[in-house]
């Protein structure tokens, strides 16, 4: 299998990484459906650790395109963006879409899956 993630790291302050990728997740034609503050949730349950949160986005057209080959792919969607502190390093992390078509290998995604690839890839490098 090839890479299945993509990672930068940022000068930015985690809370800045998280506002970036949200911003340019809308510049570039996507929507955020749900920020998840995993550090938050992790913490009310007693398992503090450095700050984590899951931007999910997700671009319409697409989403429709991915379903109509496979439904199952909705197992897949949307697509996670992760800001985390680590080392302390702020960094953004992605799945690569194109590591998807991989677990669906007849559903016949992978066009549509590099065109993803493309436009995610492009906000973590805009947000960094």
């Amino acid at each position: 299998m090839n890479k299945f993630e993509y990672t930068v790291t940022t000068n930015k302050t985690f809370p800045e990484a998280v506002e970036a990728v949200e911003k340019k997740t809308a510049e570039m034609g996507f929507r955020v459906l749900h920020t998840h503050d995993f550090a938050a949730t992790l913490a009310e349950k007693g398992f503090p650790r450095e700050p984590l949160k899951l931007v999910e986005i997700c671009n319409a057209k697409y989403a429709s395109r991915v379903l109509e080959k496979d439904v199952k792919l909705a197992l897949m969607l949307p697509c996670p963006i992760s800001v985390y502190v680590q080392g302390g390093k702020t960094c953004i992390s992605t799945l690569l879409p194109t590591s998807i078509a991989h677990f669906f290998p007849n559903a016949g995604i992978e066009g549509i899956a590099t065109e993803v690839e493309t436009a995610v890839v492009n906000i973590v490098d805009a947000a960094r």
